[in-house]
């Protein structure tokens, strides 16, 4: 029986995993009823999983023979959104898995349960990664910390992601450049310590609002002059607040945003100007402006060979016509990507599953409180996990 059999037959067992974990869905670092939801499947299916930082798991599959080791990555965190569907497992938390890491978890559960049955055949040693927290870009980072790259060291590493509301038919795999494939992202804070006063008195004060306001306006300069045509700085504002009353102004205010880009020379390069032009607004107008970063990651990078090798497998399993070859496509992704943590440090790739398209009632994209997924993709998820680390393994002995 080949592995996407195998997967087939596991369909009703991996749809049970989503939906449970759908149902439970939870943020962050902290996933009690998640992690221990995934640690009891491993346990019942013979691994011996371990606990790694604040929620994360990791399992070995093979081990029996020498060889290399393969790490296969899923995500399992929800996000901070109240859903907006009538699904029988509607989430239940005040969270949602609209972004499908429901999906990845429950893939690699039914990844993980080909390859016990076929761990005396493995060529090497399959590590499995859950991870939290992808969706604040710090679970990665947390896992690496705690030695998910050593004992035994990591050789190679593959993460899969699903899509919906996209017009590409339901178990299609995408491949991507290799290079550089999802950006670098960094969360910031500026903060602007004004003077707050009556607003019949503005001359007794230092208003942060107008401040920030002029901050905002001149940071647009920094892509628009600063940033060579030829590379690309998104630089969002997502929050701006200050003050609690209009006859007042107020003492002090503040906005966080993101700055992404392709290139950690840009990326520095916005850091240090973004940090600048606030700071010295601040002080032209007499306020004590501080602008900080909380966290971030670098870009997501794809290796060539390994992407190439990738293709090859899942040919051979999918037929051509069950993927979309994008390798050559020259357009950037500028969602971030934590696994950047692990592509940075061993050579990596990065698929996508097609769950859901418009013609199939799926018309919500990823992040949406109304996005939904076809789960008939959950089987090729699975398999695709399963396969690529055991050809991966033994075609690199």
């Amino acid at each position: 029986m080949s592995i996407l059999e195998e997967a087939k037959e596991l369909t009703n067992v991996i749809i049970n995993h989503r939906r449970y974990l759908h149902n439970n869905a939870e943020v962050d670092l902290d996933l009690p009823v998640t992690s221990v939801y995934i640690f009891e499947k491993l346990k019942e299916m013979g691994y011996e999983p371990h606990i790694m930082g604040s929620s994360g798991i990791v399992a070995i599959a093979g081990g029996k023979r020498p060889g290399k080791t393969f790490l296969l990555r899923a995500d399992m965190d929800a996000l901070p959104i109240v859903e907006e569907n009538d699904l029988s497992f509607k989430s239940k938390t005040k969270n949602m898995h609209a972004c499908g890491h429901d999906f990845h978890a429950s893939m690699l559960l039914g990844a993980a349960q080909i390859l016990k049955r076929q761990e005396a055949e493995i060529c090497g040693t399959i590590k499995l990664m859950f991870q939290p927290a992808e969706e604040t870009l710090s679970g990665a980072k947390m896992m690496v910390e705690n030695g998910i790259l050593e004992n035994p060291k990591v050789d190679a590493a593959m993460m899969l992601h699903v899509s919906s509301g996209t017009p590409i038919p339901t178990g299609t795999v995408i491949l991507f450049p290799d290079g550089p494939n999802a950006a670098s992202a960094d969360w910031f804070t500026i903060h602007v310590q004004g003077k707050g006063c009556h607003g019949a008195m503005p001359n007794l004060g230092i208003d942060p609002l107008n401040i920030l306001s002029h901050i905002h306006i001149a940071l647009q300069v920094i892509n628009a002059r600063e940033v060579a045509p030829s590379d690309i700085a998104i630089l969002t504002i997502g929050q701006m607040h200050g003050g609690n009353i209009s006859n007042v102004i107020p003492d002090t205010a503040y906005m966080t945003g993101t700055i992404r880009t392709m290139n950690e020379n840009v990326r520095n390069l916005v850091k240090k100007r973004l940090q600048e032009i606030a700071c010295g607004i601040g002080e032209a107008f007499g306020a004590i402006v501080t602008a900080s970063f909380e966290q971030g990651c670098s870009c997501n990078v794809i290796d060539y060979e390994l992407n190439q090798q990738v293709k090859t497998y899942l040919e051979d399993m999918l037929g051509k016509d069950g993927i979309l070859d994008n390798t050559k496509s020259e357009s950037k992704n500028f969602a971030s990507e934590d696994f950047a943590y692990i592509s940075n440090v061993v050579p990596s790739t990065m698929l996508m599953l097609a769950a859901g398209a418009p013609d199939e009632g799926h018309c919500y994209s990823l992040h949406h409180p109304k996005v939904t997924f076809n789960e008939e993709a959950l089987p090729i998820g699975a398999a695709v996990y399963a396969n690529t680390a055991i050809e991966w393994l033994k075609n690199n002995q």
